[in-house]
């Protein structure tokens, strides 16, 4: 299994994480509301070729969302999550 470091976009203050290739979401390791830590694997995606790709962000927060589900398609730049940046969090939320 490759491992594959996506780099973020920020958004509304919150992280974007986009998918690296064409594919089929294999597993979604992470839920809403997870706190996740740099490098931590979030998803593994199915390339075309078959190869599998653990997706792995550079930053630390809160799962705010995810945008697909196991066995969705997807293509370079699909949305898979959001992510509160550790920043932007506070006791209330």
């Amino acid at each position: 299994m490759m491992i594959q470091e996506i780099v973020t976009s920020r958004w509304d203050n919150r992280e974007i994480v986009p998918c690296p290739s064409y594919g089929v979401v294999e597993e979604i390791i992470v839920q809403p509301g997870d706190r996740i830590y740099e490098w931590e694997p979030l998803f593994t995606i199915k390339k075309i070729q078959g190869s599998l790709e653990q997706i792995t962000v550079g930053v630390s927060g809160i799962v705010d969302s995810l945008k697909v589900k196991k066995g969705d398609k997807v293509t370079p730049g699909t949305v898979l999550a959001t992510i509160k940046d550790d920043l932007f969090v506070s006791g209330s939320d």
